[in-house]
């Protein structure tokens, strides 16, 4: 596919430019002749080269950016404006230049006749299954603004979500290669100094000295061996992962690990709340519900529990007795369901319940930074003591035996 520029006219001889991907001009020529403009040129745009477009596939599109492509067209729907005319708008200030592209396919397909469900059901690393649903439910009950407003809250509650697990797990990494930093520093520039002075002056070392050396000793000289233990280590984890025991295996040890088990496991019920609440509120079928949660998260212990609860509910029982006997959800989820049913208010009350394991979220993130930033500073402290130690042991030694 090629970006061509065209320069055309409609019907009232108003000048229109754009671009258009396809094959050949000759499409392009086609295309506007479809759209009732007159052609006047079409040309091949500079730097639309196949890398080019594979740049553009490449671009991830954020949930941020889907979450204002909702907002706006919430906003100009409730205007009065058809929603071709929003597409296009939007299309046209649209920042991520993929996201950009996809709109402007979607909104060719929508000129041609076809629904915005349809439309966006062609792109799904875009528009994903939720978004398809209730897109489709608001169409099918006529109150699509309301459904683009509920899909902005939700995209908008998800981004915070993740962007607070990411945060999360991204401050122990930080820690453990801020470690791992300090040692290689010690180790490359620091102790063979020390090293070379003491080989200078001769003498009997003390035994801590001697130990701390023996062990640089057997880090240094088997740096090579050591690093390919824990590549073939890391490479055969990465195997095993990938059989179903193994992968099954990995993702319970996951949610398993204390605090960063409890923080994945709070944030998914919150994510599977606000998302469950979302589609019942826009119509989509309980069963259809489950079909798109399952596909969520690739962790196989929630997806288990999530296609169980399935079943149940094909089997005759309600949501809350499902959810309570798959052994995953927590009771107060399960409670607040069950409270949601026989009000006959769920979709309230799942949001009511997504909010509060949010802030659950936000209570059990903030004690993980808070224990980890002291055991940085012990654990640096400690190194960097146990290196003083050793290398100026000797130098204290010398210095009594001066005396």
């Amino acid at each position: 596919m090629v970006t061509y520029k065209y320069i055309a006219r409609d019907v009232s001889g108003q000048r229109r430019e754009g671009a258009k991907q396809a094959v050949s001009p000759n499409d392009v020529v086609a295309w506007l002749r479809e759209q009732s403009f007159t052609p006047i040129s079409v040309k091949e745009t500079s730097g639309t080269s196949r890398e080019t477009g594979l740049r553009l596939n490449r671009k991830r599109v954020k949930s941020s950016d889907i979450a204002a492509v909702c907002w706006q067209l919430n906003t100009m729907l409730e205007g009065g404006i058809p929603v071709t005319t929003a597409m296009e708008t939007i299309a046209e200030d649209a920042e991520n230049l993929r996201l950009r592209q996809v709109l402007r396919q979607v909104l060719d397909k929508m000129r041609k006749g076809e629904s915005f469900s349809r439309s966006i059901s062609a792109f799904p690393s875009v528009f994903n299954r939720v978004f398809y649903a209730m897109i489709l439910a608001g169409e099918a009950g006529g109150n699509l603004p309301e459904a683009l407003r509920r899909l902005a809250e939700y995209f908008e509650d998800r981004d915070k979500l993740a962007k607070k697990v990411k945060g999360a797990m991204a401050y122990p990494v930080f820690i453990f290669t801020f470690i791992v930093l300090i040692i290689v520093f010690i180790m490359v520039f620091i102790i063979p100094r020390f090293r070379a002075i003491f080989d200078q002056i001769g003498g009997q070392l003390p035994a801590f000295t001697k130990a701390f050396i023996a062990v640089y000793d057997a880090l240094r000289y088997n740096a090579v061996y050591i690093t390919g233990i824990v590549l073939l280590t890391a490479i055969f984890l990465v195997l095993v992962s990938r059989t179903k025991k193994g992968h099954y295996f990995f993702c319970k040890t996951v949610l398993g690990v204390p605090l960063l088990g409890k923080i994945i496991s709070q944030a998914f019920v919150s994510m599977f709340c606000k998302t469950m609440g979302a589609l019942l509120g826009a119509g989509v079928s309980v069963l259809e519900v489950f079909d798109i949660l399952s596909t969520m998260t690739n962790n196989d212990v929630i997806k288990g529990a999530i296609t169980q609860t399935q079943e149940r509910i094909v089997e005759g029982s309600n949501i809350s007795l499902s959810l309570g006997s798959s052994g995953f959800f927590p009771n107060m989820v399960v409670k607040m369901v069950q409270v949601g049913e026989e009000s006959g208010s769920l979709a309230k009350v799942l949001d009511k319940t997504s909010d509060y394991y949010g802030r659950k979220v936000d209570t059990t993130v903030g004690t993980v930074m808070s224990l980890l930033e002291p055991i940085m500073i012990v654990t640096v402290g400690v190194i960097v003591l146990t290196v003083v130690i050793a290398l100026y042991l000797p130098v204290f030694s010398m210095s009594n035996i001066a005396k």
